[in-house]
């Protein structure tokens, strides 16, 4: 049996996307490099890298503090390099905030009001609950990459042609 290494890649090292064949044809995958996604995003742009249905896979540049947000159903992010707080708050109106029938992240004009629920301090392979009637920030010190999933919305930028390997 051959052996794989698997090489895992950081904003500060990566290189371009690519299939390794095993036993198969690369036109069965479609595939980003969301690193290199993120090295070319500004901070918190929310980049579609991945599809299924109304579903999507966000990669997104952490750096500084982001602006608030918050949606009408469950989030998850993962940190995928670099540290992050996730800065919490349970919404006293979550349908002020964001309609029920919003899909997607809704960006917030400013702190919202409601209860700290607390925060999460992220960092490579940590997953955090982004719950459905709570309002989020993310503050990153320094340039890292997150993956959330949500349903696409207003904040998901498409950037497919730019994106995928031709």
């Amino acid at each position: 049996m051959s052996e794989y290494k698997t090489e895992f890649g950081s904003l500060q090292s990566f290189r371009k996307g690519g299939v390794e064949v095993i036993d198969d044809d690369p036109k069965n995958y479609v595939f980003s490099n969301m690193f290199e996604v993120a090295s070319k995003a500004r901070p918190w742009e929310r980049v579609a890298v991945a599809k299924n249905l109304e579903y999507v896979i966000e990669v997104v540049r952490a750096e500084g503090t982001s602006p608030w947000y918050a949606a009408a159903h469950d989030e998850t992010v993962l940190c995928m390099d670099g540290h992050v707080d996730v800065h919490l708050v349970k919404l006293d109106d979550p349908r002020s905030a964001v309609p029920p029938e919003k899909n997607g992240a809704v960006r917030l004009k400013d702190l919202p009001a409601g209860r700290k629920m607390g925060r999460v301090k992220a960092s490579r392979g940590h997953m955090t609950l982004l719950p459905q009637g709570a309002a989020y920030r993310f503050e990153s010190a320094k340039p890292g990459v997150l993956l959330i999933q949500t349903i696409e919305g207003d904040e998901t930028i498409q950037r497919w042609s730019e994106i995928c390997l031709k």
